[in-house]
């Protein structure tokens, strides 16, 4: 057959075409158009951002818990995880256990009066609202204190219920520089986390060694009484009553110590056999009543005036809830038991504390206000 110029120049362009297009798909296989190659680009850096999204966290339960790498939201379990929530990241709170009353809410910025209020997890009332946690948002819940039997199971089911990762981070007194040192690396706020933690174990090994060198026998006999009639005691050994054990002689001895903040119900009796040399009050106690009652008459501690109320802003500093308002409480009732086994002044310990844990310039009517059943007379 006769090919036509016309003819070939068309194979020409129809094979050019054909090659064109085989590139262009060659090119795009192999990323090698500018637009594919972008695309192609981002697959690996957002596949890498999505492995960098969460990470293992082994919480003080021995639990290992996936979190968000980056936490900016937060929710305590209860009370005493939004009491040390607050000295940590009050601004990555995005609920609260409890309302803050007007005395507490001074301390801290008042935008956290907005936050809803979501209960506790566990403890005697267990009322927490989940419903409501979920609703606020947090990337994760903390829960704080003390490491019980069946802690992990708890832990577990609550994380399944909320669908939000739960950790615990154990609070023993004596170990806090550790447990600030965990929320650090949780919150990513290792700074804030050291600073506390330093604090902490300055404080506490400040008073352990002080301790040492008073004798079990020089040590004084000291009663921890609350309630409406001062015939509730924290009874030696128990979780509650860990800084007046730390510090003194705690007559309180009772077969079963209680571990409620309410502490063991005695009898007024009772209470004369023990005889304390010096007598702590809770706050809302009889404190302001106890020295005109005859029936308190014969009580050594009374009988002294050796009796004082415990400070409770914000909150009670020995207890009720047992956390990190026992640094403050173990450094107060040490000096009131000992004064002259410390160098430093009432007032600089109290205002360091609150300036380092609450960022709160405490002024001269602060410190005056707070002190003033807690001191001698």
């Amino acid at each position: 057959m006769k090919t036509t110029r016309t003819g070939v120049w068309r194979k020409r362009i129809a094979t050019v075409a054909c090659a064109a297009v085989l590139c262009c798909g060659l090119a795009a296989l192999a990323g090698c158009s500018g637009g594919d190659q972008k695309e192609e680009s981002k697959a690996p850096e957002q596949t890498q951002t999505d492995q960098a999204a969460t990470r293992t966290f082994t919480d003080s339960a021995g639990r290992e818990v996936e979190v968000p790498a980056q936490i900016d939201k937060i929710a305590p379990s209860g009370h005493t995880a939004m009491q040390v929530l607050l000295t940590m990241a009050p601004d990555k709170l995005v609920s609260l256990s409890q309302e803050l009353s007007t005395d507490q809410l001074k301390y801290f910025d008042s935008k956290l009066a907005d936050l809803p209020i979501t209960g506790a997890a566990f403890g005697a009332k267990g009322d927490m609202n989940k419903e409501s946690v979920a609703a606020a948002g947090p990337q994760v819940v903390i829960d704080t204190g003390e490491y019980k039997d069946g802690l992990k199971e708890d832990l577990d089911n609550l994380q399944s219920q909320l669908g939000i990762p739960v950790v615990f981070i154990e609070t023993p007194l004596d170990g806090y520089d550790k447990s600030y040192e965990m929320l650090g690396d949780l919150l990513g706020m290792e700074d804030r986390g050291k600073e506390l933690g330093d604090y902490c174990k300055n404080a506490y090994d400040e008073v352990k060694t002080a301790m040492a060198a008073i004798p079990e026998s020089e040590r004084v006999n000291v009663a921890y009484l609350m309630g409406d009639s001062g015939l509730n005691a924290i009874a030696k050994t128990s979780y509650q009553g860990t800084v007046i054990d730390m510090c003194a002689n705690n007559v309180v001895q009772l077969e079963k110590a209680s571990g409620s903040g309410a502490g063991n119900e005695i009898s007024l009796e009772q209470i004369a056999v023990w005889n304390p040399d010096l007598i702590v009050f809770g706050t809302k106690s009889i404190y302001s009543t106890v020295g005109d009652d005859a029936a308190w008459a014969g009580i050594s501690a009374i009988e002294s005036k050796n009796y004082y109320e415990v400070p409770s802003e914000p909150w009670c500093w020995l207890n009720n809830p047992p956390t990190v308002n026992q640094i403050m409480g173990l450094q107060w009732f040490s000096r009131l038991c000992y004064p002259d086994k410390f160098d430093n002044d009432m007032q600089d310990v109290v205002t360091s504390y609150y300036k380092t844990f609450y960022n709160y310039d405490l002024s001269q009517a602060d410190y005056d206000k707070l002190m003033s059943t807690a001191l001698p007379r």
